[in-house]
């Protein structure tokens, strides 16, 4: 059958498409790459509205709040499942070069998607970290049109649905033991309680409205503004009220004793998947403890070697309360550091061009971490925005802020999220979405990247980035340690006490962010292995070829992809001399 000259008429094109030719359906007409792109294309569009995510040209606000509820779940379960097996349908070796990457880069995000269904991750919303409820009180996308803010308005409107369903996925979990530890939990509701009873303009609900744009007339401001606050206290308080009530009175008194994923209903098989959704790898837990255990006795002595040039005299551990109590290890004011921040993030401004051809369009800011959640949040970055945590600045050492800010701003989070948002030649599903080992590797490995940009100017600006690498192989030991080893949290803060550097009051947050994230805090240091064994693999192979601007580049051309793809991908680059980040795609 010759189909392009039935094609070539209205009528024969209307028949290919039903699918009647000759009997043969449109999927064998189609090439595989076509049936590929067709499927990931449908998917992505309708995670996009599932989710409510940016629409990946400017991120508009959606006029209500996602669903939630079991029924939902069902149904994305459902259609996953069915993606699922039009992947598996799919003749990989058919697949041009391009699509086979693509194909290992998406058919793993839907297998984590079904696996965070079927395990019913949306019965545990909560972090100790993070929570459904701070996101709308913490919206990072400028609003630009009076359209943008009658939605938000008509989201506020919407939260007690939101609520409402997500307590109702609380009590299912709790029902069955899928919880989070009582311990994790107590005090995590304070936020809810200073929205309920602060006054409308005082909540972060209100926040996009304190500075709107001139575009916008000033009399419609004042509408805006006015019906903003009418919502706020009429409808979005009493909510967050009854949402206090709840967890303060009812969910977290009953939360569970243990602290295990282990403990969770089939507990080894979720942590399991956790491992695979973060790491991208299918190791086992006690190869990731041992692993850690090796990577932190080498930084220690590493550490101990620097403590030893500088001539302090007596124990790491009187050399760590000396850093702890020192008040000329930190900073005097908020705003002062944040403007240290600025200054690092400036002067790494200076030298990119040496480690990178491609830079972003894209700029951030620097903004500190809102106050409501700040006592157990973390700093964190991403496109546009670097939030500096500036709550209690005994706890935030200075000599962590350089390692900090490469972390996440540029070249972390900042760069390389904004990298790839602005490629266009990548899948939607490559532009937006976030691999943890890989994000987070990256991340990691500019901390380690700074040395080479003389970021680090003294030994104590050394021991801030030996530090945090320790810091990150010890997540190794300590999250598999408390799920899967029978640690008890005493243990997992002793041990980070025994071998960073970190303040007292990070170690506690941390300890309880890794024991409600059960496999997220493994991303990084497996991540970051893998892209300087990549790299170290490049240097002997390439020699006085070696380009380190290439191999960044080479890196970051790929988006966020799992660790076997990028080592796939960096092999090629070998093979073609380091020359060029797509060496995959011809």
């Amino acid at each position: 059958m010759q189909v392009g000259k039935l094609c070539i008429c209205g009528v024969g094109a209307v028949l290919v498409a039903v699918g009647v030719i000759g009997g043969a359906s449109a999927d064998t007409v189609q090439s595989a790459d076509a049936r590929f792109k067709a499927i990931y294309t449908r998917e992505w569009n309708w995670r996009v509205k599932q989710m409510l995510a940016s629409d990946g040209e400017r991120n508009t606000v959606p006029d209500h709040l996602p669903h939630v509820d079991a029924a939902t779940q069902a149904m994305r379960l459902a259609y996953w499942q069915k993606v699922m097996r039009k992947l598996d349908a799919i003749a990989y070796n058919q697949l041009s070069a391009k699509q086979q990457i693509n194909y290992d880069v998406y058919k793993p995000q839907i297998q984590v998607l079904i696996n965070n269904e079927r395990f019913r991750d949306y019965e545990m919303p909560l972090k100790a970290g993070s929570n459904f409820w701070s996101r709308l009180t913490t919206y990072r996308h400028p609003f630009q049109t009076v359209q943008d803010y009658r939605h938000w308005i008509a989201q506020m409107r919407d939260i007690p649905r939101y609520f409402r369903e997500e307590t109702q996925n609380m009590r299912a979990g709790q029902a069955r033991g899928f919880d989070q530890p009582k311990v994790t939990m107590i005090g995590r509701d304070a936020s809810l309680e200073i929205t309920a009873t602060a006054k409308p303009q005082e909540t972060g609900l209100y926040t996009p409205f304190r500075n709107m744009p001139s575009t916008i007339s000033a009399a419609e401001q004042s509408r805006l503004r006015a019906a903003a606050a009418l919502v706020i206290r009429s409808i979005a308080q009493p909510a967050f009220a009854k949402l206090y009530h709840y967890l303060h009175y009812v969910y977290i008194p009953h939360c569970r004793t243990s602290i295990a994923a282990y403990d969770l209903p089939d507990g080894k098989a979720y942590y399991q998947a956790k491992i695979f959704q973060y790491t991208t790898t299918h190791m086992t837990p006690q190869q990731i403890h041992e692993l850690g255990l090796a990577q932190t006795a080498k930084l220690h002595q590493q550490m101990l070697d620097i403590i030893h040039r500088i001539g302090f005299k007596g124990s790491f551990a009187e050399f760590q309360n000396y850093l702890r109590t020192n008040p000329k290890f930190y900073p005097k004011t908020k705003l002062g550091y944040l403007k240290d921040a600025a200054w690092i993030a400036k002067e790494v401004d200076g030298k990119l061009s040496q480690f990178f051809g491609r830079l972003p369009r894209m700029r951030f800011t620097i903004k500190p971490v809102p106050a409501a959640i700040a006592p157990f949040a973390t700093s964190s970055g991403g496109p546009g925005l670097f939030l500096i945590n500036t709550y209690d600045l005994s706890e935030r050492p200075l000599y962590n802020l350089i390692p900090l800010t490469l972390h996440e701003s540029a070249p972390g989070h900042a760069f390389q999220m904004a990298l790839a948002m602005e490629d266009r030649s990548l899948p939607d599903f490559r532009r937006y979405t976030y691999i943890s080992a890989y994000g987070e590797g990256w991340a990691l490995y500019c901390e380690w990247l700074g040395k080479e940009m003389g970021m680090y100017k003294t030994p104590y600006d050394q021991l801030g980035m030996l530090g945090w690498q320790i810091w990150r192989s010890a997540r190794l030991v300590v999250d598999t340690g408390i799920h899967t080893e029978g640690w008890t949290r005493t243990q997992a803060v002793d041990y980070l006490r025994r071998y960073t550097l970190l303040p007292d009051h990070q170690i506690q947050t941390e300890v309880d962010r890794y024991i409600t994230w059960p496999g997220q805090a493994l991303s990084y240091y497996i991540g970051e292995m893998a892209i300087r064994e990549d790299r170290a693999r490049a240097e002997k192979a390439l020699g006085a070829k070696f380009n380190i601007r290439a191999f960044d580049d080479a890196v970051l051309a790929l988006g966020s992809v799992p660790l076997p793809v990028l080592n796939r991908h960096m092999d090629a680059f070998i093979r073609h001399g380091g020359i060029g980040p797509f060496p995959d795609e011809e």
